[in-house]
């Protein structure tokens, strides 16, 4: 019986060990080689980006393809500093609040 009870821990302990590594990202890019220098804008749905973070030291951009697929914008390209640039411009707009004046 204490066997089977130690057992049982274990396997718990070893679940719980495996499920925490799933969950912690080892360091990795989500762009490998093979990013692209630009995307017709007809075919995109969405883009995000991705600043450094401890994962990846690099800005990333993701780009969904109205066809479901994705694909990484070269971040240095001109295409990808002119998507960078209009996300913090948009960001910056969107942090100010409208000012209403009434006479």
């Amino acid at each position: 019986k204490m066997r089977t009870t130690i057992c049982i821990l274990f396997a718990c302990m070893l679940f719980v060990y495996v499920e925490g590594i799933a969950i912690v990202p080892k360091g990795r890019c989500l762009c490998k080689d093979g990013d692209v220098n630009f995307i017709p804008h007809r075919n995109i749905q969405k883009i995000e980006i991705f600043s450094p973070s401890p994962a990846c030291k690099q800005v990333e951009i993701i780009v969904t393809l109205k066809d479901g697929g994705q694909r990484c914008l070269n971040s240095e390209s001109k295409f990808g500093k002119t998507c960078i640039k209009k996300a913090e411009n948009n960001k910056s707009h969107q942090q100010k609040s409208p000012v209403i004046s009434k006479k």
